[in-house]
């Protein structure tokens, strides 16, 4: 993998990096690095961050923060433009959502993908969204079990849900989502919008799905959210990654699927939705069997 003279630039610039030569350029970017970066970002805007979660947003009732541009704009693009071809993706096609999904990350020839990822999974990273949102005993989850890369084209959508409360092994509590949008020069008009609704799922707050933007997400019974259709030929890309804690947000233990309903003018969604949600949740509850156990993350040897 080549790097722009301009991002060794910024590396070798910024405190983190140091006395680098051109000759360790694939180097410079790795997990480690990308990880004191985020860090930095975070820990620089930490009482911004930390206001914007615990404020009351009209409209919604999930607790999120957005940090605009996250990494140097030369990393976050190069990154992007190491997704892989769609043929690489499996493709979710339903009447909950259509886009394409890809977790086998260390299968890609270039590691800039699974160091990105793999960024968002440190210790360092973890702890830091910890204080931001004063929720202690978060862990990540390598697996990416419903993590991943995601990428949505034309007509691609993700209906409003709140997403499984558990990892694979209904071990842990899903507790908070982190998504790192990387498409140069999308605007609110393409599509691929991110929404955060209500309770009754009737009214959205519209986020933006703005490159080097990240927006971590509390993820509770209540938290729906979804993406609106695409509108243009673009590619909308995704880094997606998850916490868990062994302790469940509310005071008491409950278990869900992925739960899906139709947006507010879709009518026979509205209403077959909830009747897939509880014919889903009863067979996992009965078999132990759940979609996306088979798409996890397999590192190789």
């Amino acid at each position: 993998m080549k790097f722009s003279s301009r991002i060794i630039f910024l590396l070798k610039k910024s405190s983190i990096i140091k006395n680098m030569t051109q000759n360790k350029t694939e180097n410079l970017i790795n997990t480690n690095n990308l990880s004191k970066i985020i860090v930095d970002k975070l820990e620089s805007n930490f009482d911004q961050l930390s206001k914007q979660f615990f404020s009351q947003n009209i409209g919604t009732t999930s607790k999120f923060f957005i940090l605009d541009d996250l990494l140097p704009k030369e990393i976050t693009k190069d990154i992007y433009e190491n997704f892989p071809n769609t043929n690489a993706f499996y493709f979710n096609n339903s009447f909950r959502e259509k886009k394409f999904t890809f977790k086998q990350l260390d299968s890609l020839e270039t590691p800039l993908i699974s160091h990105i990822t793999n960024a968002f999974q440190m210790d360092n990273v973890r702890k830091v969204v910890e204080r931001i949102t004063k929720t202690p005993h978060l862990s990540s989850d390598p697996s990416l079990y419903a993590g991943g890369i995601s990428r949505m084209d034309f007509g691609h959508f993700l209906n409003p849900h709140i997403d499984n409360s558990h990892d694979a092994l209904r071990k842990r509590y899903r507790r908070f989502n982190l998504l790192f949008y990387v498409t140069p020069e999308i605007q609110e008009s393409d599509g691929g919008n991110f929404e955060l609704w209500d309770k009754g799922v009737k009214n959205p707050l519209l986020i933006q799905s703005k490159f080097n933007r990240l927006v971590v997400l509390e993820t509770t019974q209540y938290s729906w959210h979804s993406v609106d259709h695409v509108l243009s030929n673009i590619q909308r890309c995704c880094v997606s990654n998850y916490y868990f804690s062994e302790n469940s947000p509310e005071n008491y233990e409950y278990y869900n699927v992925t739960s899906f309903v139709g947006r507010p003018d879709e009518v026979v969604k509205r209403f077959y939705g909830p009747i897939d949600n509880l014919l889903r949740n009863t067979f996992v509850k009965i078999t132990g069997i759940s979609r996306g156990k088979k798409l996890v993350r397999i590192k190789k040897s």
